[in-house]
Parts: structure tokens; C-alpha cells; sequence
């Protein structure tokens, strides 16, 4: 199957129609090895319990999934010329996601991959960069971008030759009359800088944890110091659920009542599930909790897709926690 051909059996039928999210992001494989000790004893080989290796990235997983929910999804990214890519891109391709803009380099730092060591109370992420580093604004056609009703860049820190280059970016979506959203996710550096002067400004939807939000705006009040710089805040809060802030109003929805499998990629699952009812224009109280039952499907299989791509578990996940346009209760 070629890269631009698609699987009738798991594409969407609206993916035929004119794009609805232009996404813009990291593509790599994700490593998890569960079973490992909280403290990792240096010069000792330590065994893990089990490996996974999946499609990894914040943006490929939030493009993967929102595509398989039914959303129209093409995706702009830079990978290598390697076996890692041609994994991540096929899982992609099989999803429904249009790849028509991603570039194969073969010279450069090859495709990044990221170590998830999952642990009891929290987990470890290792990751080399690769290709992330190197997308620049070259890479991207802005006409192609632009054809979609929305723009939504994740992974802001892990872009860093076409950091620079992104408070324009945003703007040249506005302008062109796309809708916006980003989601930062860490700064592995913790320094979190111009995203409050530079990119909100041109940001619809801000996606965040209460601990990126603390990064962005530099205090610990921070929900009230960012919510009136951008039209709609949302803040995921793991296992308590999420709230979005707009027009002066709180909204808040509880997460599901779930054994968590795995919790790598339910961030950016939430991220999906809210933006595919929020492009049809549904109230914000049904776009949380449309993304606290994704974000939930998200952690009952081990990585970020897994749960997604099997389609009869992800049509009865939906079928027990999503009843008629509101939340199911809880089981």
C-alpha cells in the first residue's frame, strides 16, 4: 500500500471530503518498557516486563485517532528515509490521514524515537529528536495547509528550527481564515518562552495539563492569568477530568472511571475527541466530555493508537460511555 492509498476497512467516509484538520507536527515510533525500577541502578542491566513499539508523537497520535473518530486529517512533517518512518506513515496511512506533505529526508539525523519507562506514580520519556529538529518552514506548503477549516500544531518545544518561524505561521492561518489550536506539551528545557507574547495571540484553543499551564504563564494563578489571553482555554487534569474556560465561564467534566492500561497519548487522544465535536459545533460541555471518553478509550490498550485501531473495541467503548450526545454514566 502506497502512501497516499488508504484501507477502505478502517478509513473514515468522511476523509474523502475536503480536509477539516491541517496538522502540523512530529511523527516517531514510541519504545515502552513497562516493568522497570523506579530507580534505575547505573552499570546493571535492568529487564524489563514487556515491550511495545507504536506510533509515537504527540501530533501523529492526535491526527491517528482524530481521523479514525471521522474527522478529515492531512498531515505536514518531517521524517527520515528509515524503517522507523516506514512504520509510523503506514499506521498513519491505515488511519485515513493524509500524507501528502510529509517530507522523507535522507541525509539529516534520520527519524526520532522517544523510551516511555512507565513507572507506579508517574513514568520517564527519553526521546531523540531526530527529524523533529529539523522541520523548518520550507518543509511546509502553506497553500495545501490552508485548503482545511482548521490548523492545529502540537509538540510547540520539539519544532526547534521552525520555532522561530511559528508565531507567522499562526498568523498566515488566521489570516487565511482558518480556525487555530495549539498544544504545547512540555518544554524539555523549561524555559517556555514567547508563547504568551508571540503565538497566543493567534491561537483559537489552547490544549495544556495544570502543568504546562504553569510553564506558559510563569505563575502559579495561571488559569486566570492565560484564560483572557486566548478566546478558549482547556486544561486537562488526568484523572479528574478537564475544564475549559471562555466568555468568562468554567466548564468542567469528569474523566471516566477507568483501570488505566496505559496512560501515554491520552492527552493528545482528549485533544482529538474535543476538537471532532467542537468542528461541528457542538457546546463545550459535549466537546469535554466527547474528549474524556477518547482520552479514556485512549489508556485501555497499551500506547497512544492501539485502543483506536481496533475498531470493535473502539465502536463498543463508545457504544457503553457515549449515549446520545452526553456522557454515559459511569461504569
Amino acid at each position: 500500500m502506497s502512501l497516499n492509498e488508504s484501507s477502505d476497512r478502517n478509513r473514515p467516509a468522511d476523509s474523502l471530503q475536503p480536509p477539516g484538520v491541517a496538522i502540523v507536527g512530529e511523527i516517531n515510533p514510541d519504545i515502552i518498557l513497562e516493568g522497570l525500577p523506579r530507580d534505575l541502578a547505573e552499570g546493571r542491566e535492568l529487564l524489563a516486563s514487556s515491550c511495545t513499539l507504536t506510533l509515537g508523537g504527540s501530533s501523529a497520535i492526535l491526527a491517528h485517532n482524530l481521523a479514525l473518530l471521522g474527522t478529515a486529517v492531512t498531515f505536514s512533517a518531517r521524517v527520515g528515509d528509515d524503517g522507523f518512518a516506514d512504520m509510523c506513515l503506514r499506521e498513519l496511512v491505515r488511519a485515513g490521514v493524509n500524507l501528502d506533505r510529509v517530507v522523507r529526508a535522507s541525509g539529516g539525523s534520520g527519524t526520532g524515537v522517544t523510551v516511555i519507562l512507565p513507572l507506579a506514580e508517574t513514568r520517564r520519556i527519553l526521546t531523540f529528536p531526530g527529524a523533529m529538529f529539523e522541520l523548518c518552514l520550507a518543509d511546509l506548503d502553506l497553500d495545501f495547509i490552508a485548503r482545511a477549516a482548521h490548523f492545529h500544531l502540537s509538540s510547540l518545544f520539539l519544532h526547534r528550527k521552525l520555532f522561530p518561524d511559528i508565531p507567522w505561521l499562526f498568523q498566515q492561518m488566521k489570516l487565511r481564515g482558518l480556525t487555530t489550536s495549539l498544544d504545547t506539551n512540555d518544554d524539555p528545557e523549561d524555559r517556555w518562552q514567547g508563547v504568551v507574547e508571540h503565538i497566543l495571540p493567534n491561537v483559537d484553543i489552547l490544549f495544556a495539563t495544570e502543568e504546562e499551564l504553569r510553564g506558559i504563564a510563569g505563575v502559579e494563578q495561571a488559569e486566570a492569568f492565560i484564560a483572557p489571553r486566548v478566546p478558549l482555554l482547556v486544561v486537562k487534569r488526568g484523572a479528574r477530568g478537564a475544564s475549559a474556560f471562555f466568555a468568562g465561564r468554567r466548564y468542567d467534566s469528569p474523566a471516566l472511571r477507568l483501570h488505566a492500561v496505559d496512560a501515554v497519548g491520552a492527552g493528545d487522544t482528549f485533544d482529538a475527541g474535543f476538537l471532532h465535536r467542537w468542528l461541528r459545533r457542538a457546546p463545550l460541555e459535549q466537546c469535554l466530555a466527547y474528549g474524556n471518553v477518547a482520552g479514556g478509550l485512549s489508556v485501555t490498550r497499551a500506547g497512544g493508537t492501539a485502543a483506536f485501531r481496533d475498531l470493535a473495541h473502539r465502536q463498543s467503548f463508545f457504544e457503553r460511555h457515549w449515549q446520545g450526545g452526553v456522557l454515559a454514566p459511569w461504569r
